[in-house]
């Protein structure tokens, strides 16, 4: 058989995505890894529990842009499946930001929480978490010392916010984050990805009329960068 037959025989999206799905079920394997080996270093050992931290950190990134790849091959690259259920806000994004304790602690920066403990909404749990861990990725590595997520009840809209006191997003983010699904270029690298993915998750989310949109802004109450998302 000639490779041209072989080729054709095979669906490499298919490959590609359980290649994706092995790797991403390494990479946790070895956040696990590197987590017991945070608890074992001696504390006063500051460089080594610094990178650590930080291979922790480019671990859990590379970690979310495999989930992402493979829930975008999932949908299409155009509809999102999603699985909606009552969830409580408050103890969603505590499990967020305690998946990222390890790097939070080593920088010193401080997340404040601001939700209702009652607040829950009807949604899918395990997409708003990757949202969310990604927009407080994103924060932990350009913000400097301090995050604030909140959420509340807004106009019949779930509002969750992830503001912090970096300097704020570039111009052109700014101007992408405006564009619609059908004009996104996800060659711009992992920005281009990751912002097509929480239009992806905040799109798929929809009453009636009403669906879920996403907004980023520069300001807030630490003048740096504002991601918002709204579900309805």
């Amino acid at each position: 058989m000639s490779s041209k037959q072989v080729t054709s025989t095979i669906d490499f999206s298919s490959v590609l995505a359980a290649a994706v799905h092995d790797m991403k079920n390494s990479l946790f394997l070895l956040i696990q890894s590197i987590e017991a080996l945070s608890h074992v270093l001696p504390v006063d050992n500051t460089e080594a529990q610094e990178q650590v931290a930080n291979v922790h950190y480019e671990a859990s990134r590379l970690n979310t842009n495999l989930v992402q790849i493979l829930s975008l091959y999932r949908a299409e690259l155009e509809s999102l499946p999603i699985t909606v259920d009552e969830c409580f806000i408050q103890d969603l994004v505590e499990d967020v930001i305690g998946s990222n304790t390890l790097y939070t602690n080593q920088k010193h920066i401080n997340i404040e929480i601001e939700i209702e403990s009652e607040l829950r909404w009807y949604l899918d749990e395990e997409l708003i978490y990757l949202l969310l861990n990604d927009a407080i990725i994103n924060a932990m590595r350009y913000g400097t010392s301090k995050i604030k997520v909140s959420a509340a009840d807004y106009d019949g809209f779930l509002q969750l916010k992830v503001e912090d006191d970096g300097s704020g997003y570039p111009s052109d983010m700014l101007t992408r984050s405006h564009e619609q699904l059908a004009d996104f270029e996800l060659s711009q690298g992992r920005t281009g990805l990751g912002l097509f993915f929480a239009k992806l998750i905040a799109k798929a989310h929809s009453q009636g009329d009403k669906a879920g949109t996403i907004a980023l802004s520069n300001g807030g109450i630490y003048g740096g960068s504002v991601f918002e998302v709204k579900i309805p």
